[in-house]
């Protein structure tokens, strides 16, 4: 972890605009094809979630504006952030799962397996509220969103990036799904999150060089 010393940033002014308001956080949606993926969890018995959370988290930290949060007045950059989704323990029921992320698939996949298989049934929500260096996940399956929208804290503010999937469709030949991501404006733009969609498509159209 290092500090960002945001008075000799360029993005000095930029962040202390979108501090102050009420709600600086900004929200987008959009399709991501997920043809060559689906098709390959299907072909190997993966989870098909699984394997998604691996490239959003991967995607996440190679982008270094999705590593950097706000403590206090001041700004600092993480070496790694690590995936935090939302798991159905019991009917209508479901805990936080945190997975280390680790860039070899294999040992993320043995982790997100093992660290599941402990909360099953388990409704104590597990969470870790004074820990930051996190990716915040969820997918609702059942919908095709066009849009979404995540709780926050406000006081202080939560600057953690929330990415969110929902049910994938068929168009003509291939398969979309809709993916959201919500992120604090101080920390980020449009421009960012426009690379983080690039890259993670880019992953999604050549699964398999990272998969094994």
């Amino acid at each position: 972890m290092k500090y960002i010393e945001m008075e000799k940033s360029p993005r000095k002014n930029i962040y202390n605009l979108f501090r102050q308001m009420d709600y600086p956080h900004l929200n987008l949606c959009a399709n991501v094809d997920v043809t060559r993926l689906h098709n390959y969890t299907k072909q190997y018995r993966l989870s098909f979630f699984k394997t998604m959370m691996f490239f959003v988290s991967k995607t996440a930290n190679e982008i270094k504006e999705f590593r950097y949060r706000i403590q206090g007045e001041n700004v600092v950059e993480y070496d790694t952030i690590h995936p935090s989704y939302i798991l159905l323990t019991k009917e209508d029921a479901f805990n936080f799962c945190t997975v280390e992320f680790k860039d070899d698939f294999i040992e993320f996949y043995s982790e997100a397996v093992r660290t599941a298989k402990e909360l099953q049934g388990n409704i104590d929500l597990e969470h870790e509220p004074e820990r930051d260096d996190l990716i915040l996940i969820t997918c609702t399956p059942w919908v095709s969103f066009t849009s979404i929208m995540h709780p926050a804290h406000m006081h202080p503010v939560d600057c953690i990036p929330r990415i969110a999937w929902g049910k994938y469709f068929d168009e003509g030949e291939r398969k979309k799904m809709p993916l959201g991501v919500q992120a604090h404006h101080s920390l980020m733009d449009g421009l960012h999150v426009g690379k983080y969609y690039t890259l993670l498509q880019e992953y999604l159209d050549d699964p398999e060089p990272h998969l094994k």
